[in-house]
C-alpha cells in the first residue's frame, strides 16, 4: 500500500514572535516543530483530533523563550509526523514537506517540516525533536546539519512528549557554525576549547550503508581520520546488543502507550496507517518485556560509557539509505525504518550527543555523516562539527 499526499513547505503556521534587539542570535529566524508550546496557540503534535482537543498553550515553551531572550525571531510552526511517531516525514492530514535536494523522495520525519524549511532557507534554523532519530533523519535527507543533545541537557518544558527516557529538543541549521551557536545558547555553556584526541569507526555500520553513498562517505572519514592522534577500527557488533531497531520499539512503545493510550481508546483518531499499527502494537508490551528491554538498554549505556571517555568520538553514518521515494510503498518504508534505526537508535539508547553532518554525494546531494561523543561533551562535538567537518 502506497500513502499518497500532497507535498508542501513543511510551514504549517506562520507566525511573528520578536526576539530580544541583541543577542548571540539576533536577527536570525526560526521555526518551532509543533510539538512545541507556543503561547496562545494550539500544540497540535501532528493531528488535527489532538489539535481540537487540548486548549491552546498558557506559555511558549522554555527553549523557545531562550531562543527570544537570545535574538532570534520566531516565524512560524512546522509540520510533524503525528505523535512524532515516524521518521518517514509524512502527515496525511497536512501533507509532505519537500525535500529540496531530493525533490522526488520523503524529507524524513519526525521534524520533518523543520529539515524541509531549513534546506529550502525558509528560515534560518529550526526546532525539533528527537526521540529515536527524528532530528538526524531529515537532516541526512535534506542536507542539513543536524544535533540531538545528550538526553537531558535541554529543558523539555512545554514540549509534548512521545518517549521521556529518549525524547531530547533538536536543532536542524544549514552550517555547522550555528549549529553550534545555538548550542551555546540552548545548552548554556561556551564554546568548548578543546578537541577529542581518538577518533573511532564504526565499520559494520559502514558495511550496512547502500553502495550508492558508501564511497563518498568513506573518502570522508579517511579525511577525518587525519585530524586525530588515534584512529581505531570497531565492530559495535562484538558488544552483542542485537537489533538496536528491535529493543528501542520495545523500549520506547512502553513510555508512549503510556502518554497516549487513554486518549486513543476515548477520541480514535483518523490517523496515518503505519503509526496506528505503531500503537496497536505499543498497547501490547507486558510488564516482562519492559523489563527485559530496560536491562538490555542498562547494557548499551554501560557499554558506551566504557568506550566513549571524554576525549573520544564515534564515527557512523547517519542513515542507511537514500531516502525513499515519495511514492513508495508502506512496506518500502518500514523496511527503511528498521535499516535507520539500527543506525539511529544507539545515542537515544545510550543517552549520547549526535550530530549528522551533511557529506556530498553528488555536486548537488549529500548525505549525513554522525559523530557521537560521551554524555555531556556535547559543545566539544559541536566544535568538532564546527572545525573539522563543515567544509565537507
Amino acid at each position: 500500500m502506497t500513502t499518497a499526499v500532497k507535498r508542501f513547505n513543511g510551514i504549517i503556521q506562520q507566525l511573528e514572535m520578536s526576539g530580544a534587539q541583541e543577542g548571540p542570535l539576533a536577527g536570525l529566524k526560526f521555526l518551532a516543530k509543533d510539538l512545541f508550546d507556543v503561547k496562545g496557540e494550539v500544540t497540535g503534535i501532528g493531528n488535527p483530533t489532538y489539535a481540537k482537543t487540548h486548549p491552546a498553550a498558557k506559555a511558549n515553551a522554555a527553549v523557545i523563550d531562550k531562543l527570544l531572550n537570545a535574538g532570534a525571531t520566531l516565524v512560524g510552526k512546522t509540520c510533524t509526523d503525528e505523535f512524532a511517531f515516524s521518521v518517514d516525514g509524512i502527515n496525511i492530514h497536512f501533507g509532505t514537506p519537500n525535500n529540496p535536494q531530493y525533490p522526488d523522495r520523503i524529507p524524513g520525519g519526525s521534524s520533518s517540516g523543520s529539515g524541509s524549511a531549513v534546506a529550502a532557507c525558509l528560515a534560518d534554523f529550526a526546532l525539533g525533536t528527537d526521540t529515536g532519530g527524528s532530528i538526524r533523519v531529515p537532516a541526512s535527507y535534506c542536507g542539513c546539519f543536524g544535533f540531538r543533545p545528550s538526553h537531558g541537557r535541554v529543558s523539555l518544558e512545554g514540549v509534548a512528549p512521545l518517549a521521556p527516557l529518549l525524547d531530547t529538543v533538536g536543532w536542524i541549521t544549514k552550517s555547522g557554525s550555528l549549529l553550534e551557536t545555538c548550542g551555546v545558547v540552548l545548552l548554556d555553556e561556551k564554546p568548548a576549547q578543546h578537541l577529542p584526541k581518538k577518533l573511532f569507526i564504526a565499520k559494520d555500520m559502514f558495511s550496512e550503508v547502500a553502495k550508492e553513498l558508501r564511497p563518498s562517505l568513506e573518502k570522508a572519514v579517511e579525511k577525518l581520520a587525519e585530524e586525530f592522534i588515534a584512529v581505531e577500527d570497531i565492530e559495535l557488533k562484538r558488544f552483542g546488543w542485537g537489533s538496536l531497531a528491535a529493543l528501542y520499539k520495545v523500549f520506547q512503545a512502553k513510555q508512549a502507550w503510556e502518554i497516549y493510550g487513554a486518549w486513543l481508546r476515548e477520541n480514535n483518531p483518523s490517523m496515518c496507517p503505519s503509526i496506528k499499527e505503531r500503537f496497536e502494537f505499543t498497547s501490547t508490551v507486558t510488564e516482562n518485556d519492559w523489563a527485559a528491554a530496560k536491562q538490555s538498554r542498562d547494557k548499551v549505556v554501560n557499554d558506551m560509557e566504557q568506550l566513549l571517555t571524554s576525549d573520544a568520538v564515534l564515527c557512523m553514518p547517519t542513515t542507511a539509505n537514500l531516502p525513499p521515494l515519495v511514492n513508495a510503498s508502506d512496506e518500502v518504508l518500514l523496511k527503511n525504518r528498521i535499516q535507520n534505526m539500527n543506525h539511529t537508535a544507539l545515542a537515544p539508547l545510550s543517552r549520547l550527543p549526535e550530530v549528522c553532518v551533511p557529506i556530498s554525494v553528488t555536486e548537488k546531494t549529500t548525505t549525513g555523516l554522525s559523530l557521537l561523543a560521551s554524555h555531556g561533551n556535547d559543545m566539544m562535538l559541536l566544535k568538532v562539527c564546527r572545525e573539522l567537518l563543515s567544509a565537507g
